[in-house]
């Protein structure tokens, strides 16, 4: 499974990975309409930690064992076959078990839903858009290869 590894010596937290991420997400994948058009406007399911001169990106990890989807009272969250972590929104009652339970604090709510929503890896595209805009290379994908260990 591919998963995002964030290389911290190399975010500067410019936050082009959240814009990017917005933009993907949104209805026109276009910026401007993206920002300025869309009501509610896209959410980015990524976060920007800054602490000085450190930054760091924080996406869902699609965690071999999940204590996200072992919370959700609903089924909302299912791991898929390849590895994936995937939310079904239509069934999400807005407990927000899993949000306490991620240990990456990954998992956001949409306000305006009262429901969750969380990094896709941008599943339909070849490479996550945050990895692909990242100017300095901060974020990257790649293979994981060891399937046994929990993230």
């Amino acid at each position: 499974m591919k998963r995002i590894v964030n290389r911290t010596e190399y975010c500067v937290g410019c936050g082009l990975c959240r814009i990017n991420c917005i933009v993907e997400h949104s209805r026109s994948k276009h910026i401007i309409k993206a920002f300025r058009d869309e009501n509610p406007r896209p959410e980015e399911a990524i976060k920007v930690l800054n602490r000085g001169a450190q930054a760091m990106a924080i996406q869902c990890q699609h965690c071999t064992t999940p204590y996200c989807i072992s919370t959700c009272i609903s089924g909302a969250l299912q791991k898929e076959a390849d590895g994936f972590v995937v939310h079904h929104p239509e069934k999400c009652v807005g407990c927000y078990s899993c949000v306490l339970a991620c240990p990456f604090g990954s998992i956001r709510i949409r306000e305006h839903e009262k429901k969750i929503f969380k990094c896709d890896l941008c599943r339909h595209r070849k490479k996550p858009a945050c990895v692909e805009g990242c100017p300095n290379r901060a974020l990257i994908q790649e293979e994981n290869e060891k399937k046994e260990k929990e993230t």
